[in-house]
């Protein structure tokens, strides 16, 4: 049994727990991040598939704070991430027409997880390492799945409310009450002959507002420099997610979903060489709460935080990391925190 001492233990790799693990590791800390997962981003993530890869989580980034405006101009600079496109496609209705409002959006042309690589520069990580329970005594103890003991000052759980409800819901009741909706994603791998195709559509992506069974469909292979065939993604929206969200036969719920899109898109759809279908148990919060933060009325620093503070996208997590992140540094008071981490990182 291994056991390790940190300043402070973040619970979860995702992007408000790698932004406020970068603020409190460049401030001094020393900060460690754990993560269930192989990889890292959470729902910011990327499916490498023949040849290929698709955004199967977040499909792309649109700011609209100065401040994630800046981190995603930073990412532009290093040629992480670049303007997709400006006009994602609605459905309504049966027809599909462009918006009455167009703005950047942005993708990675190497797949969305680049976000979280970057944000995870220098930090120490504890990937595929699930916390099975955290106990406070003199600082806090996590014990992990894989053995190894972790002991810390602070810990900072960084997951969907309803994970951080079973690891610390007897220290915040309050997390018992925040819920999530579910999606289904279908990655689909096309032969090259498509790519013809591809390029004759006048949309990149689509987002369905009042379809029965889908939520997005999206040409992920766009957002690639020079992709060589054509890979599509297709999102469930949450009455469908729910009602196919236990089904054992996954494959058949991708062929659905491909059928769905097909019927309302591009007949060839239902036609891919390769077909992977992934399922979101914690897409999205449903009554997210206001607050960037929750903290415990512990002895020690116990928070949590995540896309359910403040609302329900991307930036709310990056917006929440800060949040927390200024929120622990005022408990210790000890560093000063980088106005702009993300202009320090360096590989």
């Amino acid at each position: 049994m291994l056991d390790s001492q940190f300043d402070i233990a973040i619970v979860g790799a995702g992007m408000s727990g790698l932004t406020c693990a970068q603020m409190l590791h460049q401030a001094g800390y020393k900060v460690v991040v754990i993560d269930k997962s192989r990889g890292l981003g959470g729902r910011v993530a990327t499916r490498r598939l023949q040849g290929t890869h698709a955004d199967h989580g977040v499909c792309y980034l649109k700011p609209k704070s100065t401040e994630f405006q800046n981190l995603l101009s930073q990412l532009v600079d290093r040629k992480i991430i670049r303007v997709w496109t400006d006009t994602i496609h609605e459905l309504k209705e049966g027809k599909i027409q462009p918006p009455q409002k167009q703005a950047p959006c942005y993708a990675a042309t190497n797949g969305i997880t680049a976000i979280a690589k970057f944000l995870s520069i220098g930090l120490t990580l504890r990937l595929n390492h699930r916390v099975e329970r955290i106990e406070e005594q003199n600082g806090w103890t996590l014990y992990c799945e894989s053995g190894e003991v972790i002991s810390a000052n602070a810990v900072i759980v960084a997951i969907p409310a309803p994970q951080a409800a079973m690891l610390c819901g007897s220290y915040i009741e309050r997390l018992k009450s925040i819920n999530y909706s579910p999606c289904i994603s279908a990655i689909a791998v096309y032969p090259t002959e498509r790519q013809a195709e591809v390029e004759r559509l006048d949309w990149k992506a689509i987002v369905c507002l009042d379809d029965s069974d889908l939520g997005w469909i999206g040409i992920d292979s766009t957002k690639q420099l020079n992709p060589g065939q054509p890979a599509i993604v297709i999102q469930s929206n949450a009455s469908f997610a729910a009602q196919h969200l236990e089904d054992s036969d996954l494959q058949q719920v991708g062929e659905q979903l491909l059928k769905r899109a097909a019927e309302v898109a591009e007949p060839w759809f239902t036609h891919p060489e390769v077909l992977q279908v992934h399922r979101w148990r914690y897409a999205f919060p449903i009554n997210s709460i206001s607050e960037k933060y929750l903290a415990a009325t512990t002895s020690h620093p116990l928070i949590c935080t995540g896309d359910w503070c403040g609302g329900n996208r991307v930036e709310n997590a990056f917006h929440a990391g800060l949040a927390t992140a200024n929120y622990l540094n005022q408990q210790f008071s000890n560093y000063s925190l980088p106005e702009q981490f993300w202009t320090k990182i360096t590989a």
